[in-house]
């Protein structure tokens, strides 16, 4: 859609979308739902490789490990991406459950605990023995050990989960422009101005969602903007690495001061798609930040020495060296939650800072970013999240 003139007095949309991701793609949905007139801009396709949400696979958690008040967002999150299955008819949420495992006096089983003790959650505690005997691929622990057992905790397809979101927007409404980048955002008294390379247009409200390149148009929200390597590895031979065996998982390495996240293999099931067993580190910064439209693309193979050593340390069915990589970028946050929300503009909302954790609840920030346009009241208690308290 190309504005043929101009006019500061006609509005071309009542909310524009800058940024069509994990956050975005959701709040364009939630707010055309709402009757809104929506525009959204994606300046690649939806499900693209070169932001945050790439990678096949994203872990589910309720027993949020991060804050409390993650867990009613997960749980809200959860019944979104089950409505975006049911509309349009694919598998993008597979339940599995979830092992935490840790020192008792971890933050991975203390985080897990709170959570589960301020929602009155279905968790398990597992001594060391019960553990290597229901889930034989976390057996090698050290000694003092335990783990917290998440049933409601799963694994999400992040591409096929933003391109869903997409659909079920355009499906209530909104119109969507794709293959189109957003240059500048200009706020004034009446409404927001936005220039790509070949048009302007004029809207009322402006939600900000593009991810690492937030910064661009909201230079005094602090995000760093960090490349990151993710890694798959296959099953030693003769030996099962699966999600039953070895189940989705945060876990302290042991003899190693640091921990690692991932889930087993999985065959697939005819709806979802099979993948490796999926091992990432620990990310607990301090980053520099990179810049999102240079990214370097290429991993060398001195990129894996880590990820090889915590695996070997951790799972002698699989095989410590990575079959496949890719990269993505994640952004972080200075105290490694989201911004979600109103700035101190009264027409521009932000949706980002995702800090390594926040796919799983991608949904649910979607609905607060269109809670907080609308006027409504949040369906939880988010002030966590609000972006302005950084100052």
């Amino acid at each position: 859609m190309t504005p043929a003139v101009f006019d500061p007095d006609r509005f071309d949309a009542d909310v524009a979308v800058i940024g069509l991701g994990a956050i975005g793609s959701s709040a364009a949905w939630r707010l055309a739902a709402r009757g809104l007139d929506v525009i959204g801009f994606e300046q690649f396709e939806p499900g693209h490789a070169w932001g945050g949400s790439t990678g096949a696979t994203r872990l589910f958690r309720v027993a949020c490990l991060e804050h409390p008040g993650l867990t009613p967002i997960a749980r809200r999150a959860r019944d979104l991406w089950r409505e975006l299955e049911a509309s349009g008819g694919q598998s993008l949420f597979l339940e599995t459950g979830g092992l935490m495992i840790g020192p008792p006096d971890s933050h991975i089983v203390e985080g897990t605990l709170a959570a589960a003790v301020s929602h009155d959650l279905p968790v398990e505690r597992l001594d060391a023995s019960e553990i290597a005997n229901r889930f034989p691929g976390h057996a090698r622990l050290e000694p003092g050990d335990i783990g917290v057992w998440d049933p409601e905790a799963g694994i999400l397809r992040p591409e096929a989960a933003i391109v869903a979101a997409v659909d079920a927007a355009r499906a209530a409404g909104a119109r969507i422009v794709t293959g189109t980048r957003v240059t500048a955002v200009e706020s004034d008294a009446d409404g927001v101005t936005m220039r790509t390379d070949a048009s302007v247009f004029r809207v009322r409200q402006v939600a900000v969602t593009a991810g690492p390149w937030i910064g661009r148009f909201l230079p005094g929200v602090p995000l760093t903007p960090h490349r990151v390597v993710m890694t798959w590895f296959r099953a030693r031979g003769g030996h099962s690495a699966d999600l039953d065996r070895l189940p989705v998982f945060i876990r302290s390495v042991p003899g190693r001061d640091t921990w690692i996240w991932g889930h087993g293999a999985f065959a697939g099931d005819g709806l979802s798609p099979a993948f490796d067993v999926k091992v990432g580190p620990e990310f607990d910064g301090p980053f520099d930040a990179d810049d999102p439209d240079a990214i370097d693309r290429e991993i060398r193979p001195e990129e894996f020495e880590l990820i090889a050593d915590l695996v070997a340390a951790t799972f002698p069915d699989v095989e410590p060296w990575p079959s496949a990589a890719t990269t993505c970028i994640m952004t972080h946050t200075p105290d490694g939650q989201f911004v979600v929300g109103a700035t101190r503009d009264p027409r521009v909302f932000v949706g980002g800072g995702c800090s390594g954790h926040s796919f799983k609840h991608a949904s649910a920030l979607g609905e607060l970013v269109a809670q907080a346009i609308a006027g409504e009241a949040s369906f939880t208690d988010a002030e966590f999240l609000d972006p302005r308290r950084f100052g």
